[in-house]
């Protein structure tokens, strides 16, 4: 890479991905997720078996759009980051018991990692003239990070935020929806009426600003 360039996401139809292109997504993000926060985890559990716990221990994970509602081209980075969501959520309930709150934040911005996607640009820079605020700008995010890393949000954790301009929302988690049930095993056969209806009765799949899909 040529000193001084911006880096760009380079994004990767799933039929054309390698395997090194599949493990260095995991490895940056996945156990570069979890080897800090082991590392913290340690660390105060370490203190508070000496009874110097710290305090408003926090860890605040950065999880995607593309990971919590998918995006084409991104298979290795939207389950990277789709596994970040599930290990925030996880292990807030295990690290619960030393005060530890673990959050995590989903956000959209214009940067380095982004400039090369020409739509979201022109996106951007189309609100930014209609609205005079530039929603795409990176410093939108701090101040929701800023917040859940401060004593205010000792209560809040497992939970991931969408943040973007002015606007944030909460995540919601997996759900089981529309279901059937019986006390015995069910036959391929009886599935062809049951399944489509299930899906009929479901909440569509989310578009990338996670409303349902039309």
């Amino acid at each position: 890479m040529e000193i001084g360039r911006p880096r760009r996401r380079v994004d990767k139809m799933f039929v054309n991905m390698t395997v090194d292109q599949w493990d260095d997504v995991m490895r940056v993000h996945l156990r570069g997720t979890f080897a800090p926060s082991q590392h913290a985890a340690s660390y105060w559990r370490q203190q508070s078996k000496a009874g110097t716990p710290v305090a408003h221990p926090r860890i605040i994970n950065t999880s995607s759009p593309s990971g919590l509602y998918g995006n084409l081209g991104q298979t290795n980075y939207g389950a990277a980051k789709a596994g970040i969501a599930a290990f925030t959520v996880i292990l807030a309930d295990e690290l619960a018991r030393l005060g530890v709150t673990v959050n995590a934040i989903a956000p959209t911005a214009l940067t380095q990692m982004t400039a090369g996607l020409d739509g979201f640009v022109a996106a951007a820079e189309a609100e930014k003239e209609r609205t005079g605020f530039d929603a795409a700008a990176p410093g939108n995010i701090s101040p929701t990070v800023v917040w859940l890393g401060s004593p205010e949000a000792d209560g809040v954790t497992g939970r991931i935020f969408n943040v973007h301009g002015g606007s944030i929302s909460v995540a919601e988690t997996w759900v089981a929806g529309p279901g059937v049930s019986k006390n015995e095993r069910w036959d391929p056969a009886e599935l062809g009426e049951i399944i489509p209806a299930l899906v009929a009765q479901a909440r569509p799949n989310s578009t990338m600003a996670g409303n349902p899909r039309s």
